[in-house]
Parts: C-alpha cells; sequence; structure tokens
C-alpha cells in the first residue's frame, strides 16, 4: 500500500517532485564528493609508494623477487573479489546503465566496498586504469543507498542513481558541467529537464567538496596555450578523421581482449588479473611512464620532453598494456587511459606536422588537447561531453571551437564505421557473460518510465490510438514544455514530448527496449 501511496503521490505532484530530486541530488552529490576525495587522496598515495618501490628496485635488484610475490598475492585477492561481485569489475559504467535499464541488479554496499578497495589495489599497483570510471559507480552506487535507506520508488532511484553518477565524475575530473552532460549523454541518456536539474545539483554540489580539498583548479593546469590559427583548422579536421578510426580500433580490440581472456580455459577468473600485474613489473623497470592512468605522462607531453620515435614506442606500449589491464576485469576505468593515448596520438601528430608541414613547435601542445577530445568522442561516442570534458579539464576555452570540431568529425567517422558505443558494447558482453537472468522486481510494485520523443521516430505526429502500444504498460501523462497533458486516444505526440507510462516492475526492460525503440529517430532518417 505504501508503495502504491508514492506511486501515486509521484505522478500527481510531479512538480514538487522535482524540487525533491534537486535536494536529494545535493545530498548525494556531497556524499559522493567526500567518498572520491577519499579514492583520489589513496591512489595518490599509492602512486608515491609505487614510484618508491621502483626506485628501491632499481638500487636493490632483489627487492623485485617479494615484489613480484606481493603483486600475484594483490592479483589473486582481487580476482576474488570480482569473482564474487561481478559488478565491480571493469569500468563499472556499463553496469550501472545495466541498472537504470534493468537489466541488472545491485547491491550498493557491495559495490561501494569493492570497487573502492579493489580500484585502489588495481590501480595503485601500476596497472593502465583510470579513477574515473569507478568514480562514478560509487556515486551511482550512493545514489542507489539513498534510495533504498529512504524508500523511494523505482522511478526516483532511476534519477539518483543518475545524478550520483554525475557526481561521481564531477568529483573524479572536477569537471561539474561534464559530469552532468556525462549522465544526461552516456548514462541515463535523456535531456529531460527533471534528470537535468538533479544531476546538474548533484555535480555541483561534488565539485564543490572535491574543490575543497584539491584546490580551485583544473586537472590539467597547462598554462597558457597559443590559439591556433584557424588557417590550422584544416589539419584539425584530418586528425578528427584519424582519431576517429583510431578510436574504431580500440573498441574493436578492447571488446577482442577480453574474449582473448574468456577462450583461455586453463585461466581461471581470480588468476586473471595477475597478468597485467607482471606485465608492469617489467614495464615499471624499462618503462615506467605506461603505468597508471596516465596523469603524470599527459602532463609531461605538453613539456616536450620526449623525441617522436620514443612518443611511438609509449603510444604502442601504453596502448597494448591498456588492453591487456582492463581485459583481465580489473576494477578501473578506460577515460583517463584513453585521453593518454589520444594525447599520444596527439603529440605525434604534432610532431609530423612539424617535420613535414613545418608547423610551428608552440602549436603541438594545441593538437595533444584537441586528439584527447577527438579520441573520446570516437571510442565513448559523446562529442558534447567530450568537448566540455577537456575544456574543464585544461580551464581553457580558447580551444573550444577546435575541440567541438575534431570531436563532430571522430564522432561522424566511428558512426560511418558502424562502430558502438564502448560502453554499450561493454553492457552487452557483460550481459552476454551473465547467461541466463531472473527477471529484476517483480509483478505486483509498479515502475513509472520516461521517454523522449525524438524527430523522425515511428511516435513523431502520431495519434496514442493509432499507436500499438506494448502490453501491460499504461501511457499515464504527455510532458510538453511546462505543460502536462492528460494522454487521450487522439491526442497527437510530438517531437520533444516526454512520456510518462506505468507498468509492472518485471516489464521493465522489455517496455523499456520496446518504447525506445519507437520513440527515438528509425535509421533511416539517422
Amino acid at each position: 500500500m505504501e508503495k502504491k501511496q508514492s506511486t501515486y503521490s509521484t505522478l500527481f505532484h510531479w512538480h514538487s517532485f522535482k524540487l525533491k530530486l534537486v535536494f536529494e541530488g545535493i545530498c548525494i552529490g556531497m556524499v559522493t564528493g567526500l567518498v572520491i576525495v577519499l579514492y583520489r587522496l589513496a591512489l595518490e598515495e599509492a602512486g608515491y609508494l609505487l614510484s618508491y618501490i621502483y626506485k628501491l628496485i632499481s638500487i636493490n635488484p632483489i627487492i623485485i623477487l617479494p615484489w613480484i610475490m606481493l603483486l600475484i598475492i594483490i592479483g589473486y585477492i582481487v580476482g576474488l573479489m570480482v569473482k564474487n561481485e561481478p559488478m565491480i569489475s571493469g569500468s563499472g559504467i556499463p553496469q550501472v546503465e545495466g541498472v537504470l535499464l534493468r537489466e541488472l541488479d545491485m547491491t550498493w554496499w557491495k559495490v561501494i566496498l569493492g570497487k573502492f578497495f579493489g580500484g585502489v589495489l588495481s590501480i595503485g599497483s601500476g596497472l593502465s586504469l583510470g579513477r574515473e570510471g569507478p568514480s562514478v559507480q560509487l556515486g551511482a552506487a550512493i545514489g542507489q543507498g539513498f534510495s533504498k535507506v529512504f524508500r523511494r520508488i523505482k522511478i526516483e532511484e532511476k534519477y539518483l542513481i543518475t545524478s550520483g553518477a554525475s557526481a561521481g565524475l564531477a568529483a573524479a575530473f572536477n569537471a561539474p558541467l561534464a559530469g552532468a552532460m556525462f549522465a544526461l549523454e552516456e548514462v541515463h541518456k535523456n535531456f529531460s529537464p527533471l534528470i537535468l536539474l538533479s544531476a546538474l545539483s548533484s555535480a555541483l554540489s561534488a565539485d564543490f567538496i572535491a574543490s575543497s580539498f584539491f584546490g580551485l583548479k583544473p586537472v590539467f593546469n597547462f598554462g597558457a596555450f597559443a590559439t591556433l590559427p584557424l588557417n590550422f583548422y584544416f589539419y584539425v579536421i584530418i586528425l578528427g578523421v584519424i582519431v576517429g578510426f583510431l578510436g574504431v580500433l580500440f573498441n574493436k580490440v578492447l571488446l577482442k581482449t577480453q574474449n582473448l581472456y574468456i577462450k583461455q580455459a586453463w585461466l581461471k577468473k581470480e588468476f586473471r588479473i595477475i597478468i597485467p600485474l607482471l606485465l608492469s613489473v617489467a614495464l615499471g623497470l624499462l618503462l615506467p611512464e605506461a603505468l597508471g592512468g596516465g596523469h603524470e605522462l599527459i602532463t609531461s607531453l605538453t613539456e616536450g620532453k620526449f623525441s617522436l620515435i620514443l612518443l611511438v614506442i609509449i603510444l604502442v606500449i601504453k596502448f597494448s598494456f591498456t588492453m591487456a589491464s582492463f581485459g583481465s576485469g580489473a576494477p578501473g576505468g578506460i577515460f583517463l587511459p584513453l585521453l593518454t593515448i589520444g594525447a599520444l596520438i596527439g603529440n605525434v601528430y604534432g610532431e609530423v606536422l612539424m617535420h613535414i608541414a613545418h608547423l610551428d613547435s608552440i602549436y603541438i601542445n594545441n593538437f595533444i588537447i584537441l586528439a584527447m577530445a577527438g579520441y573520446f568522442a570516437s571510442v565513448v561516442k559523446s562529442p558534447i561531453t567530450g568537448t566540455i570534458l577537456i575544456t574543464e579539464m585544461t580551464g581553457s576555452f580558447n580551444h573550444l571551437l577546435a575541440l567541438a570540431i575534431v570531436s563532430v568529425i571522430s564522432y561522424i567517422v566511428a558512426d560511418l564505421l558502424a562502430s558502438k558505443p564502448i560502453y554499450e558494447a561493454l553492457l552487452e558482453k557483460f550481459l552476454q557473460n551473465q547467461g541466463d537472468r531472473t527477471p529484476i522486481g517483480d509483478k505486483i510494485n509498479k515502475a513509472i518510465l520516461e521517454f523522449a520523443v525524438c524527430i523522425g521516430s515511428k511516435l513523431d505526429g502520431k495519434q496514442i490510438k493509432d499507436v500499438k502500444w506494448p502490453s501491460r504498460c499504461l501511457l499515464v501523462a504527455v510532458r510538453r514544455g511546462e505543460n502536462e497533458i492528460i494522454p487521450k486516444g487522439d491526442t497527437v505526440i510530438l517531437p520533444g514530448d516526454y512520456l510518462t507510462v506505468l507498468t509492472n516492475e518485471d516489464r521493465v526492460p522489455k517496455i523499456n527496449d520496446t518504447l525506445l525503440l519507437m520513440s527515438e529517430t528509425s535509421d533511416s532518417l539517422k
């Protein structure tokens, strides 16, 4: 009765529900900010310890033996954690998307503990993984925990999870706008004003907490760069095409690497993470720049420390080690590693232009930044997030036009090559590996879903009575701007409308998939 009353209250108090979500988003953002601050501090300390260990090994090589044994133990412990709780494997963003689609279930407190400590052990030991994916999942788990503790209904829980994900990215990169945009563009896949308000409130409050500890400065404080002249934008377009192709390559190799690990029947799941950890020992001795997410490497690139040949070597090794690290299923993201690979591509591209087209060396750093955004856009297929993220991370708006151009070009190239967004592809693979799954939810409790109608979709311009709606779902409202329309048979659905649908919890995945296909732009119009 309480659950039904909550559903009724949500449907008929939609405007006050909006304000409530903003307040809840702020609370979740503050908690997420604190957790991510602890996570970042733990990773920083682990990074310092890792550098110190390899310095000791260079002085006294005998220390390498106990260090290898320790890495094997760490790999086995993290492998057991991932085996017992698969939801903490990898980046965590695909799992969050699966939870929002009601394809997966997540135990929030297990994810928070497992992802936090598993991430610190994996990334802190030198694997080429980033903190941002785990930060997104940690925030999402905090949002879900808030919902469970205060007994919120499913549609509210969905908004709170998205708000937490937004806060996680904002706190990880000091990028609140990118956090909110990523939550809308990639995680929630909906630009509803309702989720925009709650996600942005959560991201801003998380960024406030993170900035209180780390200061009001961008993640990459490169200083002033020379503005790229407009007559060089031809090179920007070529760069967009190059990183578009290479982004598609990144996605294909990453998925094939996962398959390679899975096909090794002799290699049990709990032992997979040991493989990249052992590889990290060789890299720690020969090429320590390839270890970790790559934050320090990106900073050193802008200082022009590497020759063209060394840049190519680092690029190939960093790419390969990222594949080995992520493919093993270790808890860690690909945001920062892929940005690092993009920066290396941009640096190589700039050096080549300097030798062939006699480009002034002061513009090489511009191509480093541009390639980061373009590579992100082609891999994740979120060009708006990529543009905003790099702008916030560098603290400069001077490159906004060039960033937008290279992001759009690389996105178009990836789209023409039919490359799926990496997190969508990873979610599909994760669901396949899960095998047969019982439906999430039951036939008694209700769930409220919301869908945005796109131009050219199957619902565009149709009367409600002419639409073949899925069974066991009820269209309860059509929101058009600030107006809420009670649906009737002759009500015409227009692009930009938000449809509110009521269904049983166990029907959510099927209803969600069907109505998404109906409300999104058809392939012939894309």
